[in-house]
């Protein structure tokens, strides 16, 4: 009898077990597999106009990607996705160059995301910017 309970008990711990190890594996695919939530894939952005400086690059997150919006003086505020067409990595920006610069393998883009040199095949990809009463809204 005591043979019996002692199975038993190594049974439901064992199933235990197994049962944690799937979820710990099945949880986190379920997660990268499910869609990216409505309000973080239609949402809008704003700031405040003063905010930007002329000349610098203020990146942020939009639609769950990274972002960046500019502000010069010959194309006013232009808001593009900062991921390179290349391989999807984060562009970074050369304020004394006034040009994007791709870190993984040294693509160029002007202020306004076309492509000055390196593998990008395409431009930035544009977002959609408004200003009213000095609020910038992106999307």
């Amino acid at each position: 009898m005591e043979n019996r309970d002692r199975r038993k008990f190594l049974g439901v711990c064992l199933g235990g077990i197994a049962s944690a190890s799937i979820a710990a594996v099945a949880y986190p695919l379920f997660r990268y597999l499910s869609p990216i939530p409505e309000q973080e894939n239609s949402g809008k952005v704003t700031f405040q106009e003063s905010d930007i400086p002329e000349g610098e690059a203020k990146f942020f997150q939009y639609a769950g990607s990274a972002a960046v919006l500019i502000k010069n003086k010959e194309q006013g505020v232009i808001a593009l996705s900062a991921v390179c067409t290349h391989l999807g990595c984060i562009v970074q920006w050369q304020k004394e160059r006034g040009e994007f610069l791709c870190p993984c393998h040294a693509g160029r883009y002007t202020a306004q995301g076309l492509v000055i040199s390196g593998p990008p095949p395409k431009p930035l990809q544009p977002l959609h910017v408004s200003i009213a009463n000095g609020t910038i809204t992106i999307g």
